[in-house]
């Protein structure tokens, strides 16, 4: 007994199916998925590779098929590439990250600092001194108005807004910030 003839007797016949259905129909499913996928010879090896899986499984429903398997297996083929192209529509392509790398951006710890330091020497204020500053500066108001919030005279805020900015300098200076 010859050494094929021994091979040829143990394969199963799901697995002369696949091999009949990959002799017969591997080379025109594959130029049709080509059309399919514009030209992608990787993802159309998947594809007509993901058919004959399918063929594979529905073995005993496709012997029993008269005629032609091939109109089968290109619908199923065909499937395959618009499931493919629906699950990439599905969800945003994925990109490398590298190139934001790249564009400057705002840095956030400096603002943090910056503001640590101006809320750390406005409590070296006086409270009179801060609350003048807050009612100017923080919440816009005119030296009329802010006058009105705290129940002092317009000049009072004047002079209290003015030897709080002065002090406000002297602390930045001692921490560093400058400008």
């Amino acid at each position: 007994m010859r050494k094929d003839a021994v091979v040829a007797d143990r394969t199963s016949p799901d697995e002369e199916l696949m091999r009949a259905l990959y002799e017969e129909h591997a080379g025109p499913l594959l130029a049709f998925v080509l059309r399919q996928v514009a030209g992608d010879r990787q993802r159309a090896e998947d594809v007509v590779q993901e058919t004959l899986v399918r063929a594979w499984r529905n073995a005993d429903r496709l012997r029993g098929t008269p005629g032609s398997v091939r109109p089968w297996l290109v619908t199923v083929a065909r499937r395959i590439v618009i499931d493919g192209h629906r699950s990439r529509q599905a969800r945003p392509r994925e990109v490398d990250p590298a190139p934001l790398e790249l564009i400057p951006a705002a840095d956030e710890i400096d603002r943090a600092l910056r503001l640590m330091t101006i809320s750390d020497a406005l409590g070296d204020l006086s409270e009179a001194h801060r609350e003048a500053l807050t009612e100017t500066y923080f919440k816009g108001r005119t030296v009329s108005e802010a006058a009105e919030a705290l129940g002092v005279p317009a000049g009072t805020v004047r002079s209290r807004v003015f030897y709080a900015l002065r002090s406000m300098k002297l602390s930045l200076e001692e921490r560093g910030v400058t400008g």
